[in-house]
């Protein structure tokens, strides 16, 4: 059972993660405009569209779907669905991801080309971004573009052959990832786990008649993000480190 008292800091509800996303807005070579297909390997991800319009593009087992986007609509969708944001103008986004860490640790695998996937060191040299602030612009558009070449043929392959079509990027993906899975877990274990089982301990609590956990409820508070302007998958990010506050506490 997960004891009552002091332990970590409070992460926000459900060991979720939060940041404010204003998707790209510079043009890809299919015409459009948007961000980079990815997959998460452990992570839901939901979007609250804050602003603008667009759509997100998705391709998963059951195949491709374009899913309109305005100011006020709810989406989300599991992982091993590959996706990609397209902005129709000002589209902005409240980004909340499952399992708070796990996508800043590296649970996004980009769509590239094959030969960009064959080893992990292979697909850090074609998607580490050069440069500091604005000057990253250029190679984070790079980036995305390689991957928009890779849904492509994803999506091209995926109309001949079906579900069989993903499974040898979602098999480079695993591979890729599989280095960073013992720092996952740890997160995973002091983010959304322990929260699940604060809940189970609680509901225990409650059914014997006690409650104590009343006892050290507070109010918590994150002013204003942690780091704003990053550039993204998707788009420029104002991120809420969870982490910095823990370290206050």
């Amino acid at each position: 059972m997960c004891e009552f008292g002091p332990g970590p800091a409070a992460a926000l509800p459900g060991g979720i993660g939060v940041s404010l996303l204003k998707v790209y807005d510079l043009p890809t070579p299919d015409g459009s405009a948007g961000g980079s297909p990815h997959v998460h390997l452990a992570c839901s991800e939901g979007y609250y569209v804050v602003a603008g319009s667009g759509s997100v593009q998705t391709l998963n087992p059951k195949g491709f779907a374009e899913t309109p986007l305005q100011a006020g609509a709810v989406v989300w969708f599991d992982p091993g669905t590959i996706h990609r944001l397209v902005n129709g103008g000002g589209l902005q986004i409240l980004a909340l991801m499952s399992n708070s860490g796990l996508p800043e640790a590296g649970d996004a695998v980009l769509t590239l080309p094959p030969e960009h996937l064959t080893d992990r060191e292979t697909y850090l040299k074609a998607t580490t971004l050069t440069g500091e602030g604005d000057a990253r612009t250029s190679s984070a558009m790079a980036r995305r573009n390689l991957a928009l070449d890779g849904f492509t043929v994803l999506r091209e392959s995926y109309e001949t052959n079906g579900p069989s079509a993903l499974d040898d990027f979602y098999a480079a993906a695993i591979r890729i990832v599989q280095p960073q899975l013992p720092d996952w877990r740890r997160r995973w274990e002091q983010g959304a786990r322990r929260l699940a089982e604060q809940t189970g301990a609680a509901l225990d609590a409650l059914e014997a008649g006690t409650a104590p956990h009343l006892q050290t409820a507070e109010l918590h508070e994150l002013p204003a993000p942690t780091e704003f302007g990053l550039h993204g998958m998707c788009g420029r990010l104002d991120t809420y480190d969870i982490s910095s506050r823990e370290a206050e506490q």
